[in-house]
């Protein structure tokens, strides 16, 4: 391993640990994979090691790690009795609500093949995407709340390195995705530490001015796209200084070039049309547009992956309302690397982006002290999924409307128009 990329990639665990979770002295740190997944790829172990030595710098009691083999799920679909799909492991969400009532840390390394159930039963991903999602509910309230300071990073494997540089040699792609990440990640700057806190600052003044127009609505035109979100009344637009409900400062995404807010769950209409693939639990959904109707998706149509899109917004019956709205310049360096990562980490940072399903409670002024029926009352949507979707291009206009009636641009061909 050349000392170059030992030195990146102990620059990176520094800013997932100090910048990410800023972890604090006396937190442990659980670091897992992706929920669906569980465990992190054991050739990451070089990145797990140096994540860990930043942690215990940190001030850390204890660092544990869940590693995992994505093969074993690719091996389920082809082996296992197909009425045993509905069985979860509950040691692993009781392994995580061991560290999040506690108050400790954890961060979750993105590290998906894409491809990898292309080939399987889509009804059965389905099925073991829900099941997961019912189970986590009790952890994922901790992460959705902001209860703890979590942190969700990328890292690379084969897989995944194949779909973002297929005309690279075979033996090149990890190396390159790296170096993808790491500028992304702004690992490549003299400083990194120092450009996030920059970059964060810069963020939190383009949420504090929409904050302080407390737009009603907001309005989408673009190509296949005309759609008008509302924004409930206290409303509050985020971004990547976020703090938890005890006052830590943390960055749950490496890398975000994002602020985002809360839409109101009845109040969404029009059509809005996709402007990058989807990569969700093994399948790509492609060139779609989903029609809205009083918040709701009435309208599926797809160029690729249909039938996953609407098994996605059946996953209950609020899964096909929006639950964020996040503003990103075309310029953003994701936007101008022009690289397609087929994970969404990644691609919603390079373009502007709507979730379906659960919206966010630190959007709403008071939202992380209500239960589920008073966040809904007050415009919020609670479902079992947050999935981003990528909405953004340089042809995107977006305006704020006021109570009043009035307009303002907000953004002009994918730029911040203020």
């Amino acid at each position: 391993m050349p000392a170059s990329f030992q030195e990146s990639l102990r620059k990176y665990a520094q800013v997932a640990v100090r910048i990410g979770n800023n972890l604090q002295p006396g937190q442990r740190l659980m670091i897992i994979g992706k929920w669906l997944n569980r465990g992190v790829p054991l050739e990451l172990s070089p990145l797990i090691r140096e994540i860990t030595v930043a942690a215990y710098e940190a001030g850390a009691p204890y660092v544990d790690v869940l590693y995992g083999d994505q093969q074993m799920d690719l091996l389920r679909y082809e082996y296992a009795p197909k009425d045993s799909f509905e069985i979860y492991p509950d040691w692993f969400v009781n392994a995580m609500l061991g560290y999040l009532e506690g108050g400790d840390a954890v961060m979750v390394v993105f590290a998906d093949d894409p491809q990898l159930l292309k080939d399987q039963d889509s009804d059965l991903v389905n099925l073991v995407t829900k099941t997961a999602y019912k189970h986590l509910q009790p952890a994922l309230g901790y992460i959705t709340g902001n209860i703890t300071n979590w942190a969700g990073i990328g890292a690379p494997v084969q897989g995944w390195a194949d779909m973002v540089f297929p005309q690279a040699d075979e033996d090149e792609r990890i190396g390159r995705l790296w170096e993808a990440i790491f500028k992304a990640c702004r690992i490549d700057r003299p400083d990194p530490i120092k450009a996030w806190q920059e970059h964060i600052s810069d963020l939190a003044a383009r949420a504090d001015y929409l904050n302080q127009k407390a737009y009603d609505a907001l309005h989408y035109q673009g190509p296949g796209t005309d759609l008008k979100v509302g924004l409930p009344q206290g409303h509050i637009w985020q971004n990547a200084g976020m703090k938890t409900k005890g006052g830590i400062p943390f960055t749950a995404n490496i890398p975000t070039e994002e602020v985002f807010c809360l839409p109101h769950r009845t109040r969404a209409d029009g059509v809005i049309s996709s402007t990058k693939p989807l990569s969700y639990a093994g399948n790509i959904m492609d060139d779609f547009q989903l029609t809205l109707e009083g918040g709701k998706v009435v309208g599926v149509k797809a160029g690729k992956g249909e039938k996953q899109l609407k098994d996605l917004i059946a996953t209950d019956e609020t899964a096909g309302r929006l639950g964020e709205v996040a503003l990103v310049p075309f310029s953003s360096p994701i936007s101008q690397s022009g690289l397609l990562f087929y994970n969404t980490l990644y691609d919603e940072n390079a373009a502007c982006h709507i979730a379906l399903g659960r919206g966010i409670r630190a959007c709403l002024d008071g939202g992380m002290d209500m239960d589920d029926e008073q966040f809904k009352q007050a415009g919020g949507n609670h479902s079992q999924i947050h999935v981003d979707f990528m909405v953004g291009s340089n042809e995107l206009d977006i305006d704020g409307l006021t109570a009043e009636g009035g307009s303002e641009p907000v953004m002009r061909a994918g730029e911040w128009a203020f």
